[in-house]
């Protein structure tokens, strides 16, 4: 989702719904990432809208050791000016976030 795309659907929930919390944070372990969200009543119920932006890996290495107990660590190489964006949408229900499936909406 571009960066367009995402303040028009933040507007359209601004004007249209009453907002209760609205942030962004850092992703924790991918540089130059964010996690951005907003909560708000919807007539489905409460709502919370979130994109993530991350850098695209570019490559991953795999280091280790051949001594015994060892364990490997990978380490990955992000582009500094490609980023990838993921958009979720969840729904309030039984004290937790449900993850609103596209498929089951009526569009």
């Amino acid at each position: 989702m571009q960066d367009e795309k995402w303040e028009y659907i933040k507007g359209v929930a601004k004007d249209n719904f009453e907002i209760e919390e609205e942030g962004e944070e850092a992703i924790p372990d991918i540089p130059r990432s964010k996690l951005e969200w907003m909560i708000f009543k919807g007539p489905m119920g409460i709502v919370k809208i979130e994109r993530a932006t991350r850098p695209i890996v570019l490559d991953k290495k795999t280091l280790y050791s051949k001594r015994m107990g060892d364990t490997a660590a990978v380490e990955y190489v992000y582009s500094e000016d490609e980023y990838s964006h993921t958009f979720k949408a969840y729904l309030w229900q039984n004290d937790d976030w449900n993850e609103i499936d596209a498929k089951n909406l009526n569009l």
